[in-house]
């Protein structure tokens, strides 16, 4: 039991230094100085149809915590892509989850980065991209871009670190939805819904 919690605790740790490690090496890609708490993974986890049959897109996984979250709902691997701006975390996550599709790339220029699956239909997109570190115009056209991957209805889900939705409502074909507000991560982290008007 002591020997599980070292472990466990060890690793958290581990995964702590990496993501400060990416912060400090690019803090506009990087949206915190530690991962994404347990908690707040399952929560934007939960957003997923797994029954959909489609698979799911995550931008910025970072250490994996949310990744994880995401397999743990049930979704397999090989329904999971990510895409991953950073070299460290996107040889990390490859690591953890191998039979995860991790691609290098930019998440503002999906077609380029997605490639053979520009195409790809998504149940839903899991999003810890720090769209504050961007300009509006920038984070607009992002949503409308990830609305575009995903069935009519279906939510785009990120979190936030400020009070307000890092997208301005009424800006574009496209509603905003509190999610959450999680008190147990470090900062306390605001989940917000876009999605198709119906």
């Amino acid at each position: 039991m002591v020997g599980t919690l070292t472990r466990k605790l060890s690793k958290r740790f581990d995964d702590e230094i990496r993501f400060f490690k990416g912060w400090m090496d690019g803090p506009k890609a990087v949206g915190s100085i530690v991962p994404t708490s347990a908690v707040t993974s399952r929560r934007m986890a939960s957003v997923i149809d797994t029954t959909s049959g489609l698979p799911v897109l995550e931008l910025g996984p970072g250490t994996g915590v949310v990744t994880k979250a995401i397999l743990e709902r049930g979704v397999s691997p090989n329904k999971l892509v990510c895409v991953e701006y950073s070299d460290d975390f996107v040889s990390h996550v490859r690591r953890l989850f191998p039979g995860v599709n991790v691609i290098q790339g930019d998440a503002f220029d999906l077609d380029s980065t997605l490639g053979p699956l520009a195409d790809q239909t998504f149940d839903c997109v899991v999003s810890g991209i720090p769209l504050l570190n961007f300009p509006m115009p920038e984070r607009i056209a992002l949503i409308e871009d990830l609305l575009g991957r995903i069935p009519a209805g279906r939510p785009v889900v990120q979190i936030t670190y400020g009070p307000r939705s890092p997208v301005a409502p009424g800006r574009g074909n496209y509603v905003v939805e509190k999610l959450d507000f999680v008190v147990r991560n470090i900062p306390p982290a605001h989940l917000w819904l876009y999605r198709r008007p119906i």
